[in-house]
């Protein structure tokens, strides 16, 4: 299923590195956040899902497929994301009608919540750092992946994410007029604890680039109020952008919404690099003139685009967007958001081929195609 074009080069963990430091590369590389089970096991003719990770022949399946599929289609590393050992709310199902369905698709509980009282955090099952998450699920992909490959992850989930996923949308809004004192100890909590399980990942040799995703905002706008992240999450991103600088990795953001109120504020923590873009937002080729001479832009490429455009329309899109975001460096070329299981897998093997033949940095004197 991976078209030949995506085999002939060898990974170089580097080309990525060098565009997280804002500079230019050889070419264009990849960036994702992570790609769907699904279209892994659909290229790869492989079973992912249902794997029992207790089983240590279950985990080596799955790393050794991630890696598979990553350095087949031609990205410089693996990215992986360990959750935390932490009861969450349950979600809710509904039918799963994307072109690869996993039957059922879940959604976050928005109405209900885990914790509603100081009764209920103290009750809280908070685990210490130590068995905070699954470290050894990372150590494997650390352990197999080849050398010229890197790891680029960290935790499964922000600060503000963990918190919503924790207390729920409706009942953080009115605890943050009702309980003020509450929504402060669940923000001061779960930033600690997921800045703690980074300064142990990010002691791995083979993790290149440490990263958070933290979804804050719908297309209209953050969910809270920029003053309430300014003071409450946005610290909690420094504190992860100065541990991944203390070992000399970059940093990575991903957050989706609309987030032009605080992107200052966010640029000003330390980030290396923002991921998560969509056209009715921003496009990625605006992002980049407004932010890319301080950050480096990964992605955005539009996953609406990804699953609905016509070949040809597509193609033009993607050129469009290389043309623009390449030149300068700092950018890497991928979706918006994640290489879902209803994108249309052709538009997505067209991006890459795409990078690999216009996204050669032209060597002194040339110019872009």
């Amino acid at each position: 299923m991976i078209p030949n074009i995506l085999f002939l080069e060898r990974p170089n963990y580097n080309r990525l590195i060098t565009i997280l430091w804002g500079e230019e590369p050889d070419r264009v590389p990849f960036y994702e956040h992570f790609v769907d089970n699904e279209v892994i096991e659909y290229v790869l003719s492989v079973k992912l899902r249902g794997l029992d990770f207790s089983k240590r022949e279950h985990r080596e399946l799955y790393i050794r497929s991630l890696i598979r599929f990553y350095k087949g289609l031609r990205y410089d590393y693996v990215p992986l994301e360990i959750a935390l050992n932490i009861p969450l709310n349950p979600m809710v199902f509904t039918e799963d009608t994307a072109r690869l369905s996993r039957g059922k698709r879940g959604w976050l509980r928005e109405h209900d919540g885990l914790i509603k009282t100081f009764e209920d955090f103290e009750n809280y099952p908070w685990p210490e750092v130590e068995e905070a998450a699954d470290y050894d699920l990372m150590k494997l992909l650390c352990k197999l992946v080849p050398d010229e490959m890197g790891v680029v992850g960290g935790v499964g989930g922000g600060i503000f994410e963990h918190v919503v996923w924790i207390m729920g949308y409706t009942p953080l809004f009115r605890l943050m007029y009702r309980n003020r004192k509450l929504v402060e100890a669940m923000f001061y909590r779960v930033g600690k604890l997921i800045t703690d399980v980074q300064k142990i990942l990010v002691e791995y040799d083979k993790l290149v680039a440490l990263r958070m995703g933290d979804d804050l905002g719908s297309k209209n706008g953050t969910f809270v109020s920029p003053a309430f992240l300014r003071e409450h999450v946005f610290p909690w991103y420094r504190v992860a952008t100065n541990t991944a600088h203390k070992h000399g990795k970059p940093f990575i953001l991903h957050s989706c919404g609309n987030l032009k109120a605080v992107m200052e504020d966010i640029i000003e923590t330390g980030i290396d690099a923002k991921h998560s873009f969509e056209d009715v937002i921003m496009p990625v080729t605006e992002a980049k003139k407004l932010y890319g001479d301080r950050i480096s832009i990964l992605g955005g490429v539009d996953v609406d685009k990804l699953a609905r455009y016509p070949r040809h329309l597509f193609r033009d899109y993607v050129m469009k967007i290389i043309r623009e975001c390449c030149p300068g460096g700092g950018y890497a070329l991928g979706s918006g958001n994640t290489i879902t299981n209803y994108v249309d897998l052709g538009n997505y093997f067209e991006m890459l081929k795409l990078g690999v033949k216009y996204g050669q940095y032209p060597k002194r004197g040339d110019v872009w195609f």
